[in-house]
């Protein structure tokens, strides 16, 4: 499709924008899926000393998701964290002579919604792939166990607590109590609890 214009693509089919080959098109804003359900998938935190390696780095990161079809936010700005440091100019005699150092360090969040664990992965390794130099990345994903997990654990662990005899629960429960009676410094009490 070389005869296709930009212009006539925005208002088309995502697909068919994503598949087509278009000069420029990495200077435009990424294509942002609005997300369905807003449940979390992911959060990336990007963090830089250089505030236009930063930018740039989160274009390709939005662009990349847009490709992926994972609805993400825009680029949130963070706020920037200041490190101030004086250091002396020479040793002992011209204390007085002083210089001070500042560093600013920019940070941007781009969180994702939507999107299937693996596709989340996909995206933060190819990220990791083309990692920028001088640019750092925190990726934070959610999981989300199947429905009825939680039942299925219950009964596991019951069925566990079923198979044990109920004489080495009993034993096991006086030589905790006769360890921590010890710890203490008292004497155990000559009556023990009889088991049901």
């Amino acid at each position: 499709m070389t005869g296709v214009s930009s212009s006539s693509l925005i208002g088309g089919e995502e697909e068919i924008w994503h598949a087509t080959l278009i000069r420029g098109r990495s200077v435009a804003p990424a294509y942002h899926h609005k997300p369905l359900y807003h449940i979390p998938a992911a959060s990336i935190h990007f963090r830089s000393y250089h505030q236009k390696l930063l930018d740039f780095y989160c274009h390709f990161a939005t662009h990349a998701a847009a490709s992926l079809g994972i609805p993400v936010s825009k680029v949130v700005r963070l706020p920037t964290q200041r490190s101030l440091w004086t250091v002396p100019r020479s040793p002992f005699a011209h204390k007085k002579s002083q210089e001070n150092f500042e560093r600013r360090t920019h940070k941007r969040v781009v969180k994702a919604w939507d999107a299937h664990p693996d596709v989340v992965d996909k995206w933060a390794q190819y990220l990791r792939q083309h990692a920028v130099g001088g640019v750092g990345m925190r990726v934070t994903t959610w999981r989300r166990l199947p429905l009825g997990y939680g039942q299925k654990r219950v009964e596991e662990v019951k069925g566990r607590l079923a198979d044990l005899p109920a004489q080495k629960i009993k034993g096991l429960a006086d030589k905790i109590v006769k360890e921590e009676l010890a710890a203490g410094g008292k004497k155990p009490a000559a009556a023990s609890v009889q088991a049901p």
